[in-house]
């Protein structure tokens, strides 16, 4: 039977509920099968979900049992799984995070001998094995620790920041209880950096707890409250940072990549001379990449598009507004700790309140949560919400925007509205919601 397990992000559900450890081990077993290679060499990575033991006993099972080799790494960030995989030979990478979700959740993001995610085509033939018997193999592979795996992240960034000298800088850092805990403030403390942490103690519970990227408050306050040069948040698996300035004023992403962008420009190390950005961007972005002399490209929301895109044109930055940054110079996904330092590298002597690389738009964004992807798509359907969506449009037309989606990982309705004034966007991000709201409502009712 045709299977959809894998989303915009690997495959991702609720732990011991749609994600088990069965599921777990025949993804494991079909994706070693299909990749044809003799004893196969497979990296497995976790953030600190108390699920990720249960996952990663379970991957390493279906590894061993298609005959290939489990090569447990503990927690490590995303971001260091796939630069391992280059940097030892490895044929496959194993990473089990949800990201940004509660801890609830879990997930399976596979990345190839490359360094990057598998294409789409690979993801569907492993569907496609799950619906075959598993073959019995020649061999029965073994499961062994990685040691020196957090050691070999760390030398990775100092060697691409080795220039990058931190003495004297004051860096607050929010680790999300997550991925980051460890790597994080040691890299910036090898750096030079005089670093204070906050949600660095993960229990199995409270990754993304009103903490890290998705929950800036505590951050907010601080960094307000303790005058540092630059405070980060990190999500739950360390592949996205936000920022925020020494006014407790946040700074996205689309701020991160225009500071980085410029800075690379002026450097000669921009790759291309060109960014790439999902439709989420604001307009002041564009209008400062312009004024820079540093072309842009446009893609869907989604890492895996500004990668497709960067990797098409030869360009090596792009990003999205949530933080996830990517810089191939360095590695071949969106790393936070690597994007955070980038961030520093782009200031020089200047801290993060005297940026100046882009005036922002006022942006209004919401989520309003459907019960399941059957009403999140009717209620994108839906004649109210279309004509909604065109009537605020043309009203804004050369002035702002408005961008009505779903969200790539959750039952979730994105709205999004960028106009001259907060009061305005304000009123149209008003009436937006209000009208997807009712078509769920009455599609509830009904």
């Amino acid at each position: 039977m045709a299977r959809h397990l894998f989303g915009t992000d690997g495959v991702r559900g609720r732990a011991g509920h749609f994600l088990t450890a069965e599921l777990a081990l025949a993804l494991a077993r079909a994706a070693v099968t299909h990749a044809r290679q003799e004893r196969p060499q497979v990296l497995i990575v976790r953030d600190t979900r108390e699920s990720g033991e249960m996952l990663e006993a379970a991957i390493a099972a279906g590894v061993t049992e298609a005959g290939g080799d489990a090569l447990l790494a503990g927690v490590l960030p995303t971001p260091a799984a796939p630069l391992l995989v280059l940097r030892h030979g490895l044929h496959m990478a194993a990473v089990i995070s949800a990201s940004h979700n509660p801890y609830e959740d879990n997930g399976i993001k596979l990345f190839a001998a490359d360094g990057y995610k598998l294409h789409d085509d690979t993801e569907h033939a492993i569907e496609a094995e799950l619906d075959r018997p598993p073959e019995p193999p020649a061999r029965i592979g073994r499961v062994r620790r990685f040691h020196g795996a957090l050691e070999d992240y760390l030398r990775e960034l100092h060697v691409r920041f080795d220039g990058l000298d931190l003495t004297g800088r004051r860096v607050l850092l929010d680790c999300a209880n997550g991925a980051t805990y460890r790597a994080a403030p040691e890299i910036f403390r090898r750096l030079g950096a005089q670093v204070e942490v906050i949600a660095e103690q993960p229990d199995g519970r409270n990754i993304n707890d009103r903490c890290g990227s998705t929950h800036l408050e505590h951050l907010i306050d601080a960094a307000a409250e303790g005058n540092y040069d630059a405070a980060f948040a990190f999500d739950g698996d360390g592949d996205r940072v936000l920022a925020v300035d020494r006014a407790g004023e946040v700074v996205d992403g689309d701020e991160l990549i225009a500071l980085a962008a410029i800075h690379l420009r002026e450097h000669g190390r921009l790759r291309g001379g060109g960014v790439a950005v999902t439709v989420m961007t604001n307009y002041g972005f564009h209008t400062a990449m312009s004024e820079a002399g540093v072309e842009v490209a446009t893609t869907a929301v989604g890492d895996r598009y500004v990668l497709d895109e960067l990797r098409k044109r030869g360009w090596a930055l792009g990003g999205e507004q949530s933080g996830h940054i990517i810089d191939l110079g360095f590695g071949p996904s969106g790393d936070g700790i690597a994007s955070a330092l980038l961030t520093l590298e782009a200031l020089g002597p200047r801290d993060l309140r005297q940026r100046d690389a882009m005036h922002k738009l006022p942006q209004r964004l919401v989520n309003i949560r459907a019960g399941d992807r059957t009403a999140l798509t009717a209620a994108l359907d839906a004649p109210a919400v279309t004509a909604a969506i065109e009537r605020e449009q043309a009203a804004l037309s050369g002035r702002g925007r408005v961008l009505v989606r779903a969200s790539g990982t959750e039952p979730l309705v994105r709205v999004m509205v960028e106009a001259p004034s907060e009061h305005e966007t304000e009123e149209v991000c008003g009436r937006l919601t209000g009208a997807v709201e009712d078509v769920l409502a009455a599609n509830v009712a009904t």
